[in-house]
């Protein structure tokens, strides 16, 4: 039954990343969340600080840096370009799909491994999420890595076959889950593990994976990073580990509120149409029973516990259940493969998979046809004009995604209520920015404004790109006397010149007569 991977193997896993990678450069990036953390990359890259993550030159640490790390080197190897940008999310799928066809094989032979593969990459919410630049997709594939490769070392350690090289891997990738998202790259493979091991009544193995040299290639990992910043900046481990990690997992209020039951719903609808297959999955479950502990088992329990823990909380983002796709398509494929008594040579469900990459496609081309949530074009526009030492400054809003299109080498400087913002518990851009003007307030002195200096700014230079919300002349009333250089969508641009203003009566002038 089992198998080992063939040259025909590698070949369907090659085609697989090509498929992946067909629309990875075809769409500006996403606001906010592209925008955000592609722009922390950029600044790491042209600030030369690889130890820690900025945004607009302030110490950004939502999440850990690996994510940044990887876009930085991608960036700095092909290029600005949004292809580039993607390429952490893109290896994160590479690692999921790599880890489940490879497991597939060993224990299941071609037939499920290879239908779990084209079912795995034809899933639109897979599809997209390879194709995202935020940390969700490569946390996913590490986690799913962990589970992989854990299960593995206790199913060979059960038997009695080599197991240590397969549990240092499992390790490592635990490692590196938790430096792309925190905690949750060793907390959610060890739950599915553990309840896993105790559901087949193998919890002695535990003795087996709980590996000191797998531990010590954990700590060397991912550890020193932490180690680190914590000696940089005594508040950083209650920030990152109790603020982010735990009280925002407990407190209600948070981003997207949503009811208990809402992922469930949205899994179906976003692995369409290979959720129409997932009943076969439940059928003649005790059919062709499985030595224990079952492959089978690992991927209920898989899916129902990262989707149970992400349920508690109130707030739910849809792209944290990532990692319960690789287990979904192994059981489709898994039924489909039953139900068709294990076909030899394997039947590709061709048909599904056709349709399954039709909404793929379609979803990317909808996505460029409406979603004008972008400063792409605003940017190209203004990079045709500005002068390198014209200065950028935004107002009462972050445009993420501007440094990143208009190649900026310095922070730039926003204008605000900021002292409001002190008092305020939304969780905004506004916040995260209040929050890292903490850690080094004297940097956030020169870059967080009261909107009462802006006239003095402007003044300063000949030349300033003032960069707002659409409506901003409605509080800032010179502004209105000054016609804007470009607006689209949201956002409006204004080329405010010193001369300018002091003809209108700025800049400590009176107002001329024309």
């Amino acid at each position: 039954m089992t198998a080992g991977w063939s040259r025909k193997d590698a070949g369907l896993f090659l085609l697989a990343l090509g498929w992946l990678a067909l629309t990875l450069g075809v769409r500006p990036l996403a606001l906010p969340d592209e925008g955000r953390y592609v722009s922390v990359a950029w600044e790491m890259l042209t600030s030369g600080n690889w130890l820690y993550p900025t945004l607009d030159g302030l110490p950004f640490f939502h999440k850990p840096p690996l994510f940044y790390w990887i876009t930085a080197a991608s960036l700095s190897v092909f290029g600005m370009r949004e292809w580039a940008a993607r390429l952490a999310p893109y290896l994160g799928a590479a690692v999921a799909a790599f880890t489940l066809y490879g497991f597939a094989l060993r224990q299941k032979g071609t037939t499920v491994a290879r239908g779990a593969l084209l079912i795995l990459v034809t899933q639109p919410f897979f599809f997209g999420g390879a194709q995202f630049a935020n940390l969700d997709m490569l946390v996913a594939g590490l986690i799913g890595a962990t589970i992989v490769l854990a299960a593995e070392a206790g199913m060979n350690a059960d038997r009695g076959r080599p197991y240590k090289a397969l549990l240092t891997s499992a390790y490592l990738a635990a490692a590196l889950g938790v430096l792309a998202k925190g905690l949750i790259g060793i907390v959610l493979p060890g739950m599915v593990i553990v309840v896993w091991l105790a559901w087949n009544r193998r919890l002695p193995l535990l003795r087996q994976l709980l590996w000191i040299p797998g531990l010590i290639v954990f700590l060397l990992a991912g550890a020193p990073w932490f180690v680190a910043m914590q000696a940089r900046f005594p508040d950083f481990l209650h920030y990152f580990f109790i603020y982010h990690q735990f009280q925002r997992f407990a407190e209600g209020g948070f981003n997207n509120p949503m009811p208990f039951w809402f992922y469930a719903p949205v899994i179906l609808i976003l692995i369409l149409p290979w959720s129409l297959w997932l009943p076969a999955a439940l059928k003649n479950l005790r059919q062709n029973p499985e030595a224990k502990p079952t492959v089978r088992s690992l991927m209920w329990i898989w899916i129902l516990g990262i989707v149970g823990f992400f349920s508690i909380p109130s707030s739910k983002i849809v792209g944290y259940v990532l990692p319960v796709l690789p287990p979904l398509a192994y059981l489709i494929a898994e039924g489909l493969a039953r139900r068709r008594g294990g076909a030899t040579p394997p039947r590709m469900p061709i048909g599904p998979a056709v349709l399954a990459g039709t909404i793929c496609l379609g979803a990317i081309a909808a996505n460029n046809i409406f979603n004008h949530k972008t400063d792409r074009s605003l940017s190209a526009r203004i990079a045709a004009q500005r002068q390198p030492n014209e200065a950028v400054v935004f107002l009462r809003n972050q445009f993420f995604d501007v440094p990143f299109y208009l190649g900026l080498k310095a922070p730039v400087r926003i204008f605000d209520d900021w002292r409001a913002t002190k008092t305020s518990k939304a969780d905004n851009w506004r916040k995260a920015m209040a929050d890292a003007g903490r850690f080094d307030p004297q940097r956030a002195a020169q870059l967080l404004f009261d909107v009462a200096q802006l006239d003095r700014t402007l003044c300063a230079s000949p030349v300033t790109w003032l960069i707002a919300p659409k409506g901003a002349e409605g509080t800032e009333a010179f502004l209105k006397q000054i016609a804007p250089f470009a607006t689209h969508e949201g956002t409006t641009v204004w080329r405010v010149t010193r001369g300018e203003l002091a003809a209108r009566g700025g800049c400590g002038q009176t107002p001329s007569g024309g």
